[in-house]
């Protein structure tokens, strides 16, 4: 079956070249809300770029969507939570555009600094104002860095290099990577406003950072401060803002991005716009970064559309490339027996309990929770994946524990999932003898060595002679090959209890587990499903 991938927006026509190996791909112009949504509903993917804005009920109208793809970095035009509750991976291309956004954010603070805007314009009019133009030096001067992802560190590279001082503070980064940088770490924005000549903003737009900069913080920076800002509209109360340049305690801004982007004319900006650089967003407006932008988001499109992982989810953080990679083998194993233990589980799923042991309690297994929690509602609830697994749980109040054992195992690793309900408990153990080995290992009480294989049977049964042949006659007379049978005894039950596992090459139906269930012996049989 043909994937369709919808491209908006202007965006360069690479993107359709790479797609277009594994999908079909239409480029339509900038629609509107319910426009989108009308045409969304047969298309797999969306590709957008900040002009459109991909909200709650174009995600919901999106029944076949599996990915959204932003090309550029920011994705405050597209509803998260929506996407992420419908399951769908939402990209973005966080590095295509850093030249293009560090190189703007520098010309814009040296054209703040010299006037260079105003002074074009006297020259187009045929003036010669030298003395009315005066600026200042970045030379010596301290720049204050809000947000130090890689756009932020080459903002500093290239103001280093022009012999500023530069100061950084990012909750999310460390210390050790700020003065690797040879600039100055402060831990917090107390310490950090008053110090700077100029700040230069390099965040997200978040709940944490809407009007980070407002009338309070202005009022804690030194006078005479200048702000650049080529990060995301909103960030600033531009009210605020163009207050303090009239009072003159901002001595300019150079704003790129507007919090009601394009009506340019609404920012209290306008007011003042003789102290201020204002351009419409160019930040990553070069060929290049728009080629390069295109190409990445249109990669790890083409890459999820085929199977694959994306390598810039911005909803499934927990996925990156550098987290997965260490516990990618055993992905499938985690997922596989949290299946089992789902489905033999009965009853309204209170917590989930994940111990792992061997190679994996010294390691970051947060993929691994992921693939857990898919697995335990893969058969429970419609449209699971990696990205909504989580959440499901959280919604579900069900309580999520991770335990990391120093038992010894005698293989490479092991992955036990416990599931407690309103009616009982399961466990479910499973492990990696070799690379791409996998065995069930444990079943309740039942110690086992089981290939995972899609279709199995569990029979529990009381240890008594013929349980075999009574069980192989039912599954024999319904047509049912078996292609393996293990019988294993509960060596801590004094009720000689003992369990079948089956591999089948088919499905069983609810009219084969009843006969199998009428037999003197045999105790709730289940027939389990698992995504080998």
């Amino acid at each position: 079956m043909t994937m369709k991938v919808l491209i908006t927006d202007k965006i360069n026509e690479s993107a359709k070249d790479i797609i277009g190996d594994a999908s079909q791909c239409d480029f339509l112009p900038t629609m509107s809300e319910d426009e989108l949504a009308s045409k969304i509903g047969e298309y797999d993917a969306l590709m957008v770029r900040s002009q459109t804005k991909v909200t709650k009920k174009i995600i919901e109208a999106g029944k076949n969507l599996k990915i959204i793809g932003r090309a550029g970095v920011g994705v405050d035009n597209i509803d998260l939570e929506a996407a992420t509750k419908c399951g769908i991976i939402v990209v973005n291309s966080p590095d295509g555009n850093t030249h293009a956004a560090a190189e703007h954010t520098v010309a814009m603070m040296l054209s703040l600094s010299r006037n260079i805007p105003q002074a074009y314009e006297t020259i187009k009019q045929g003036l010669w104002e030298r003395s009315k133009f005066t600026g200042v030096e970045v030379f010596d001067k301290t720049l204050g860095i809000i947000g130090f992802g890689k756009i932020g560190q080459h903002v500093a590279n290239v103001a280093q290099a022009l012999g500023m001082n530069v100061i950084v503070y990012d909750p999310y980064t460390t210390k050790e990577l700020v003065e690797n940088l040879c600039a100055t770490y402060c831990s917090t924005l107390d310490e950090f406003w008053g110090q700077c000549d100029y700040i230069s903003i390099h965040t997200p737009k978040t709940k944490e950072t809407i009007s980070l900069i407002n009338k309070n913080t202005i009022n804690r920076m030194k006078k005479g401060v200048k702000i650049i800002n080529c990060a995301r509209g909103g960030i600033i109360d531009e009210a605020a803002l163009c207050e303090a340049i009239k009072e003159g305690q901002v001595s300019g801004a150079a704003i790129d991005v507007f919090e009601d982007e394009p009506n340019i004319k609404s920012s209290p900006l306008f007011e003042c716009v003789d102290k201020c650089v204002l351009t419409p967003h160019l930040g990553a407006s070069t060929s290049e970064a728009q080629i390069n932008v295109a190409v990445d988001v249109a990669k790890q499109i083409r890459e999820v559309l085929l199977g694959g992982e994306a390598k810039s989810a911005v909803n499934l953080p927990q996925m990156k490339p550098e987290k997965l990679e260490p516990v990618k083998d055993y992905m499938g194993l985690a997922q596989n027996i949290s299946q089992m233990a789902s489905q033999i589980a009965s009853g309204n799923i209170q917590s989930v309990e994940i111990t792992v042991m061997g190679e994996l309690a010294q390691i970051d297994v947060t993929p691994i929770e992921i693939a857990v929690l898919k697995g335990v509602f893969d058969y429970r609830v419609g449209c699971v994946n990696y990205v909504n697994a989580p959440l499901i749980a959280k919604e579900r109040g069900i309580n999520v524990a991770t335990v990391k054992s120093n038992q010894k195992v005698p293989s490479m690793g092991v992955i036990a999932v416990k599931i407690t309900t309103s009616e009982s408990e399961t466990i479910v153990r499973g492990a990696m003898l070799a690379k791409n080995i996998y065995r069930i290992t444990k079943i309740n009480n039942f110690s086992t060595s089981v290939v995972p294989e899609p279709y199995m049977l569990l029979i529990p049964h009381e240890n008594k002679p013929s349980m075999v042949a009574k069980v192989a006659q039912i599954i024999g007379d319904n047509g049912i090959n078996i292609n393996s049978m293990q019988v294993n005894n509960d060596t801590k039950s004094q009720n000689n209890e003992s369990i079948m596992v089956l591999n089948i090459p088919c499905e069983v139906s609810s009219d084969v587990l009843n006969k199998l269930n009428q037999i003197d012996g045999v105790k709730s049989s289940k027939y389990v499903k698992l995504s080998v």
